[in-house]
């Protein structure tokens, strides 16, 4: 089926006769913009040899209106529209919060057989977690001292995946505002369909910034129906070396890990301990077996641009008073000519 996406533009039909009708034409005395006066000169060498007897107004004004109306044909974007297609969307809207506080540069994970700290850790891991999360949409909050909403719900994985690359240890602020990552997710999922709205919150500590307790974000998700999945972040032991020798210490002892349980358990969903990169992977492949849950079907009607049709005509019929100044005239005076001959004779 052909059709107009801005039909509006048919408007302009009559514009050509409207400015023939009711504006004068510019004044042929020597006030023009640009003066050549050696083509008055070659006219009047040329004498009436080259005067081409007018056509009538209607076939004078017959070439340029079929231009204009292509030109406006081909501006209102016709389009061919092909049968319905029934297109069924599955999947979750999956928002994961990450956290960028100044604790998350600790070197206690071990990545290819090298020490790097928990943000290149987590990447790594979210890398390849996001890309196989095909048919869902996913949205990215990156928290510290402000929780900012870094990407909403998009199923472009791509763009997802590089502005998590991109992001930096403290570029959210020094400290964790858990409570506030956990609400700026609630505003964002509330209204998508239900059963589906899934939040992914990783960390590494307790929460010490933002207007909203943990607990009370969590207990508004559940009454949203969000499910919230809380992976706690960091090894139990590392080793310091310093000048006055090594000392065993446990790098996540400001881990929060009763909080992450109440609320993951608040809303029906698990808390998650990673203490190395394996148990990161092996938490978000586990993540990975949560059921689709089927959507609301779409139509989706195939459409075809056939712009160019209609403006590659009128390219084409422009072209025809050019063909005519560069053949007509010649072929005129050689007609004239010889009638002129014949006369004489």
């Amino acid at each position: 089926m052909l059709e107009l996406e801005w039909p509006w533009i048919l408007i302009a039909l009559p514009l050509p006769l409207l400015v023939y009708r009711f504006i004068k034409p510019a004044s042929s005395g020597n006030d023009a913009a640009l003066y050549t006066p050696f083509y008055g000169k070659l006219s009047s060498m040329m004498g009436e040899q080259n005067a081409e007897p007018k056509a009538p107004a209607g076939k004078r004004i017959l070439l340029p209106g079929l231009i204009w109306i292509l030109l406006l044909f081909a501006a209102s974007k016709p389009v061919w529209l092909g049968d319905p297609v029934e297109v069924q969307d599955s999947g979750r809207d999956l928002m994961m919060a990450v956290d960028l506080s100044g604790s998350m540069e600790i070197n206690d994970m071990v990545l290819n057989g090298r020490q790097v700290d928990r943000l290149s850790a987590t990447k790594a891991v979210m890398n390849d977690f996001i890309e196989r999360r095909r048919g869902d949409r996913l949205g990215l909050i990156l928290f510290g001292t402000r929780a900012y909403l870094q990407t909403p719900l998009t199923f472009d994985r791509e763009t997802v995946r590089t502005l998590m690359n991109e992001s930096g240890i403290g570029m959210a602020g020094n400290q964790t505002a858990i409570g506030d990552a956990l609400g700026l997710a609630v505003k964002h999922l509330r209204k998508r369909p239900e059963d589906s709205r899934v939040l992914i919150l990783l960390t590494d500590g307790a929460n010490t910034a933002g207007e909203i307790s943990p607990l009370q974000a969590a207990q508004i998700a559940k009454e949203e129906g969000i499910k919230i999945y809380a992976i706690g972040l960091g090894a139990e032991e590392m080793v310091e070396r310093s000048f006055f020798g090594s000392r065993r210490v446990n790098p996540s002892a400001d881990l929060d890990e009763h909080t992450l349980q109440e609320m993951a358990g608040l809303t029906g969903g698990q808390y998650f301990r990673a203490r190395n990169i394996e148990e990161l992977n092996n938490i978000y492949t586990l993540l990975d077996q949560l059921e689709p849950v089927a959507q609301e079907n779409e139509l989706f009607r195939p459409s075809r641009n056939l712009f160019f049709w209609p403006l590659g005509l009128a390219l084409l019929l422009s072209l025809i008073p050019a063909i005519m100044n560069i053949y007509l005239p010649g072929t005129l005076c050689a007609w004239k000519t010889d009638k002129g001959r014949n006369r004489h004779d």
